[in-house]
């Protein structure tokens, strides 16, 4: 952990105003730019459905509906879920949904960005087959950057001291090969750094399969993403002194992405699920989708430097001893 020892501009009482207008504002543009229905979501799913993310390969919470005996899961993401919705709620061609999506990771390790409470939005939009390319991909990210811009003026003038401008004018885009070209003895987090402290809000595109080194850039799923067409927005966060991810998204898979990349993880027993068997047979609608952390944009904007100023969880000693030896206030 680091040692950013200082007061918080906003005291307890002021930053829970503060997270609802930055979580109001934020879902109102993005629901307006990307043309967005807000509906509801499950926390649980059965496993059976093959709707719950596998993530990389976190056991999800589970348990047991006892009078009935149904076994159910927490949810890790919506990105399955969310699929199925849109073709069950009859979407139209470029419309789409978002919901809250609230997860609990038990094998999370605890520390300023990471606690075991997930809260993002999901959302996901109806494309054309031939909007899955590159373009249509840059179009979508330079989108949701806009609505991440006017958040942050939104900000800077509801509360006059937060006035420092902390992004760009425009994300940067590059995909995880050549960031492992420019920085070949770098691990990925420390190219991921470097690449934000330069440029500022950086897109890396390509996450899920092997770069010529022989390992990819990150682990990804792979029967959502297509890890051709996805990718994660990082931000550079000052008051950490690090690269910040805030949201990760991307091009679904198609009937024959999702076959060759289940392959290439050895997850091919999946194909059996509902879910896999319905993007197989090309029953769902292919689409774009992604989920953008509540509690990291809280974080950005409103300049904490504990995920734990912006949501209430349940904290290890070395995480209490720290908040506290930095004079940070946790909820």
């Amino acid at each position: 952990m680091r040692n950013n020892s200082s007061a918080t501009k906003l005291d307890l009482r002021e930053t829970q105003i503060a997270i609802k207008s930055v979580k109001d504002y934020f879902q109102r543009d993005l629901a307006n730019t990307l043309n967005l229905a807000r509906v509801s979501a499950p926390l649980f799913v059965r496993p059976e459905t093959g709707l719950n993310d596998n993530l990389t390969g976190e056991k999800a919470v589970d348990f047991n509906l006892r009078k009935y005996d149904i076994n159910v899961e927490i949810v890790q993401s919506l990105a399955k879920w969310k699929r199925n919705a849109l073709k069950e709620y009859n979407f139209n061609m470029y419309e789409g949904i978002y919901a809250d999506m609230n997860a609990i990771r038990a094998e999370e390790v605890l520390d300023e960005i990471h606690s075991s409470y997930v809260d993002q939005w999901d959302w996901e939009k109806i494309i054309n087959k031939s909007d899955r390319n590159v373009n249509y991909l840059y179009l979508t990210v330079k989108e949701i950057y806009s609505v991440f811009k006017r958040t942050e003026e939104y900000i800077n003038q509801t509360y006059p001291y937060i006035l420092k401008k902390k992004l760009p004018d425009e994300i940067f885009f590059i995909t995880s090969q050549e960031l492992e070209d420019k920085y070949p003895d770098k691990t990925p987090k420390e190219r991921e750094r470097l690449i934000c402290k330069e440029k500022g809000a950086v897109f890396i595109q390509g996450i899920g399969a092997k770069l010529k080194s022989g390992k990819p850039h990150d682990d990804r799923s792979p029967d959502y993403d297509d890890w051709e067409l996805n990718g994660d927005i990082l931000f550079w966060n000052e008051l950490l002194d690090d690269a910040f991810e805030v949201s990760s998204m991307g091009i679904r898979v198609d009937e024959n992405s999702i076959i060759t990349q289940c392959e290439e993880a050895n997850t091919t027993d999946r194909f059996e699920l509902p879910y896999h068997q319905d993007i197989i047979n090309k029953r769902l609608p292919y689409t774009i989708g992604g989920g953008i952390g509540q509690s990291r944009i809280c974080m950005f904007f409103l300049e904490k430097k504990h995920i734990g100023e912006v949501q209430v969880g349940v904290w290890d000693v070395k995480n209490l001893d720290f908040c506290k030896a930095n004079n940070i206030i946790l909820l």
